[in-house]
């Protein structure tokens, strides 16, 4: 590859142009996943899973990671890509914020996942990262929601599951299972 067509991740290794394209796009369907909600409670359901679900499907946890830490610091800055076409701080410091950087861990498992099983990674194992990797989404984000919460009103445990967690179990087990199948049929033709 010439030098115009890579660029040096921090690691050293080159990410193509391709990749770099592939990556903000991924960054763009998860924030226009996150305007598609449906308020309920606390927490709105949203597609934004359904958008990060894909990012790993497709480009794999390093790049997905990539997609999903653009979105995020694209909020952070005050790009309205939340739910509800917010952006800002404010809304990552806020009560649903846990459940926001939460998607950095879907990644993360993912990443790690394909790093331990090497080529022995298949289908079967990606779900099963996606699945640890919401759990992990789930209890930061509920960490987050009742400390930030609590400083408004008291709420315990079992509210905050009830309010930001039960919900969305069947949806995000939905959402996992579209994603899964969507970039499995799309990966051959997404070659990275």
């Amino acid at each position: 590859m010439s030098q115009t067509s890579t660029v040096r991740s921090a690691g050293g290794q080159p990410i193509s142009v391709k990749e770099m394209a592939f990556t903000a796009m991924m960054a763009a369907v998860i924030a226009i996943c996150s305007w598609i909600s449906v308020p309920i409670g606390e927490v709105p359901v949203t597609l934004q899973t359904f958008g990060v679900f894909c990012a790993v499907g497709l480009l794999g946890g390093k790049l997905g990671l990539f997609s999903v830490l653009v979105y995020v610091l694209l909020g952070a800055v005050g790009v309205p890509v939340f739910a509800g076409f917010t952006g800002g701080v404010g809304i990552l410091l806020g009560s649903t914020g846990g459940y926001i950087i939460g998607f950095i861990f879907i990644a993360l498992i993912y990443w790690a996942a394909e790093a331990l099983f090497g080529n022995k990674f298949n289908m079967v194992i990606g779900i099963i990262a996606m699945a640890i990797g919401t759990a992990v989404c789930y209890t930061f984000g509920t960490a987050w929601f009742i400390t930030v919460y609590s400083r408004k009103a008291e709420i315990d445990i079992s509210t905050a599951l009830e309010w930001c967690v039960t919900p969305f179990l069947l949806p995000d087990c939905v959402k996992m299972a579209a994603a899964v199948l969507i970039t499995y049929r799309l990966k051959k033709y997404v070659r990275l």
